[in-house]
């Protein structure tokens, strides 16, 4: 399978897996000014990778973690789904869940990038909570109903 990526911008780097059997693609900082960040603790960023990516009909890219900047930079990714039908440039959202500013330079790695299948049932909408039956053991038990 083939995914056009297209460039906004000269200074953007192409999404690259590390290793060959890798499932997620490095993701790079590129800002439009060229210019280095600091991402202040507690702060959210929407981060600009100067990339348009045509995702295939039926899959969606989901934006995700880079262990290393997580544990070592505090670093975590936030909501970040880029659907088919999108065809803008893809931001990161960012944010620095540490307690240190953390300075991002152009052409870093930011996030990684998974493509993944995507299933689109028909939902039917019941009137009755009767009309759905409860088939497992766990039933309706939700946040700590495991004793956790």
């Amino acid at each position: 399978m083939k995914m056009k990526v297209f460039k906004t911008r000269s200074n953007a780097k192409m999404p690259v897996r590390a290793h060959p059997t890798d499932a997620g693609m490095d993701l790079f900082f590129s800002p439009e000014d060229g210019k280095a960040l600091a991402l202040e603790p507690s702060m959210s960023y929407l981060l600009q990778t100067g990339l348009k990516i045509q995702v295939p009909e039926n899959y969606v890219l989901e934006i995700k973690n880079k262990s290393g900047i997580a544990t070592k930079k505090q670093l975590v990714v936030g909501a970040c789904v880029v659907d088919s039908g999108y065809d803008g440039e893809v931001f990161v959202n960012l944010h620095n869940i540490g307690f240190q500013i953390q300075i991002l330079e152009p052409g870093q790695k930011i996030a990684q990038a998974v493509l993944m299948p995507v299933l689109l049932p028909e939902l039917v909408e019941i009137f009755e909570d009767s009309v759905y039956e409860t088939v497992t053991p766990r039933g309706s038990g939700a946040l700590g109903s495991t004793g956790a």
